[in-house]
């Protein structure tokens, strides 16, 4: 129920964003539209932001035939965890990561890259994939992918504002308010993301050691991903990186702006609390 909250929170406030968007490019009139462009981007978001993300992705399905030991690997880890077996994606990128997409249980998809299965230990890969279950499981999945498609959204708009003088509502032209908004609508909206998938992380952490029953393997999951994926860029999150906040770990390179939509809590801590519910030392 707290999820759905915080989901029509980000519905309305992404409303709120275009208005003021909108007002700034063209008084009125502008707001008018821009808040009727929001309510068709939050319909097309609840519907169909899995779609666009896995297709920005170039994320394949797969099935018992194509990865016959993965697929069934996710299928039991849905029956553990009590939930519908997901759709199941596979990334043909090197850069080892993951990330789970839906709107509901129901209606969810796990993605996994080639390379992350190819460094990963079976024992570790179940314990990367448990975490994705536990966003299912938690309904982080429908938030964090309407995240991503709307705080594209507003990126484009914002651009878009850059280019077109606003107005006043006196229909004066009002530059210094429209290059404002074309700045603070992409902060805003990396700062929603922000404040949704730090703590979700820690959740998610949790629930994939209670589904796999294996918090160590988790654990040292995290710490191989972050030592392979230094140096090995993953292109589409360099793209879109308003999805990188989906991701079991940061994708992104870090410098500039990127670095503002590091969402991710730090792998040293997320560790820590795995290694305490297993009770080890080390």
């Amino acid at each position: 129920m707290f999820n759905w909250f915080k989901t029509a929170m980000l519905m309305a406030g992404i409303v709120a964003l275009f208005g003021v968007i909108g007002a700034s490019l063209g008084g009125r009139q502008g707001m008018l539209l821009a808040l009727g462009f929001a309510f068709v981007t939050n319909f097309f978001a609840y519907w169909f932001s899995d779609k666009v993300v896995l297709r920005m992705y170039r994320a394949r399905e797969v099935d018992e035939t194509s990865a016959p030991q993965f697929y069934r690997m996710v299928r039991d880890l849905a029956q553990r965890a009590q939930l519908p077996m997901p759709r199941v994606y596979i990334i043909d990128e090197e850069a080892p990561n993951a990330f789970a997409t839906g709107r509901n249980p129901e209606h969810a998809a796990v993605a996994a890259t080639s390379g992350i299965i190819r460094v990963l230990s079976e024992r570790e890969l179940r314990g990367v994939m448990a975490h994705e279950l536990g966003h299912i499981k938690h309904r982080d999945i429908l938030i964090s992918t309407i995240s991503a498609t709307l705080a594209g959204a507003i990126s484009s708009l914002a651009t878009f504002a850059m280019f077109f003088g606003g107005r006043d509502s006196n229909g004066r032209s009002n530059p210094i308010a429209t290059i404002a908004v074309a700045l603070l609508a992409p902060i805003a909206a990396m700062l929603i993301q922000m404040a949704i998938s730090r703590t979700r992380e820690y959740g998610a952490d949790r629930a994939g050691a209670e589904i796999s029953g294996d918090p160590e393997a988790l654990a040292s999951a995290l710490e191989k991903i972050q030592r392979y994926a230094r140096g090995v860029p993953l292109p589409p999150a360099e793209a879109h990186p308003e999805t990188a906040q989906m991701m079991i770990m940061n994708p992104l390179s870090g410098g500039g702006i990127q670095g503002l939509f590091s969402t991710h809590p730090a792998t040293e801590e997320r560790v820590r609390r795995l290694l305490a519910m297993s009770g080890s030392k080390r």
